[in-house]
């Protein structure tokens, strides 16, 4: 099968741009926002740019940003850590209860998820569990050397939201594969610390640079210099929030799983494959000979032999992906299908109806609060997975018949 390179868009007094977008669309105001990017002095050879890009705050969602010396703490942006876990499981289909209600309401009990009403936070923990407790001891002798240095991260809902799914895309799923296995699935990240850590951050680098921030592109794009007073700060609370972000995924696969086995008569097996990984992250690592840093925002890490996860849409199939380590992309592809429009763009052009023939197949809310979330407010899978044929090989094909949304 012919693979697919990159496109290449040459930025003037900047580096160049690899975009793995054949047959997808790229708005206008996604294409600046690359541009600027790559205009910055740190950038290392090339920014790659995957199939799901779309407008982001800063830099945009599905690139890959690897920088010399320096990090931009609104490309990790305020989701730090967000990914996927997926879990393969014993059962098959003709296991799961025939009405899936049941199902879906057991996972709503057992994983704290939704927005904050008034004083009261419905997506945290009334009374932390012990599993959680647990997983928070080791998370808080780190925690509390990052708070020592910045105290207003003391009073962010930390301990209260570990094990907890969160609002807007962040979703738990019940799938089939195309052998008829079940599969357990959730999207999640580091929850209302995280958001504290990003958003304090990019404050911090906006003020320190605040003589020349009329110089940049696009104020979003303010960084640490290494060896300048905030990057080892930054360095140090990106890569705890990144730990809480896959502890949070793994205590919610616990729970999903546990909440399975009360409505699932049929003994079974979990986690016969199991799947952690972010997507919205930076960490170090050798590129082209040198050790660069790499930023992905909304790209998942795709090394040669590696798994990953590309979920679409409530409504379309997921993929478990194999890395082919291309190196060209900085061994990377999508995080998912990738909004085709705004949030409240979709809100305005469909309706409940609409959402209700979308998802007619999966067991999941199908009320105006979801309509965001809506298949046809995301870019085409299958159009996405083929422009990125040379950075990932497909496992498994997952549809979901349970959608838990936030």
């Amino acid at each position: 099968m012919k693979t697919n390179g990159p496109q290449l868009l040459e930025v003037a007094n900047g580096k160049p741009i690899k975009l793995w977008t054949q047959g997808v669309p790229v708005e206008d105001e996604a294409r600046q926002q690359l541009i600027n990017t790559a205009k910055m002095p740190f950038i290392f050879k090339h920014l790659a740019v995957m199939p799901d890009v779309h407008l982001g705050k800063g830099s945009t969602i599905g690139s890959v940003i690897p920088t010399l010396g320096a990090i931009i703490p609104a490309a990790v942006g305020v989701d730090i850590g967000c990914g996927m876990i997926a879990a393969l499981t014993s059962l098959r289909a003709a296991d799961l209860p025939d009405n899936l209600h049941g199902l879906r309401s057991a996972i709503e009990r057992a994983v704290p998820h939704g927005k904050t009403f008034g004083r009261r936070d419905q997506g945290a923990w009334d009374d932390v569990p012990d599993a959680a407790d647990q997983a928070w001891r080791p998370l808080s002798r780190r925690f509390k050397a990052i708070t020592a240095k910045n105290p207003r991260l003391e009073k962010t809902n930390n301990r209260h939201h570990l094990g907890t799914l969160g609002t807007g895309n962040h979703f738990i799923e019940v799938c089939l594969d195309e052998a008829e296995r079940v599969w357990f699935m959730l999207h999640s990240g580091s929850r209302g610390v995280g958001n504290a850590i990003g958003t304090l951050f990019i404050e911090l680098a906006q003020a320190d640079m605040r003589q020349h921030i009329a110089n940049l592109p696009d104020r979003d794009l303010a960084y640490f210099e290494e060896g300048s007073r905030h990057f080892d700060d930054y360095v140090e609370a990106v890569g705890w929030a990144q730990d809480f972000a896959r502890q949070n995924r793994a205590l919610m696969m616990q729970a999903v799983i546990a909440a399975a086995r009360k409505v699932i008569r049929k003994p079974f097996e979990a986690s016969l494959e199991a799947v952690n990984c972010h997507h919205n992250y930076v960490q170090k690592e050798q590129h082209f000979g040198r050790e660069v840093l790499v930023t992905r925002k909304g790209a998942v890490s795709a090394q040669k032999g590696e798994l990953g996860i590309i979920p679409g849409s409530m409504g379309a199939k997921s993929f478990i992906v194999r890395g082919l380590g291309n190196e060209e992309a900085f061994c990377s592809c999508s995080h998912g299908a990738g909004r085709a429009m705004s949030r409240g763009r979709a809100k305005k052009l469909f309706t409940v109806e609409d959402q209700v023939r979308a998802t007619a197949h999966v067991e999941c809310r199908k009320d105006k609060d979801v309509i965001d979330e809506i298949p046809m407010a995301y870019k085409d899978i299958d159009a996405v997975m083929a422009a990125q044929r040379d950075l990932v090989e497909v496992v498994h094909t997952l549809r979901q018949v349970v959608c838990v949304k936030g």
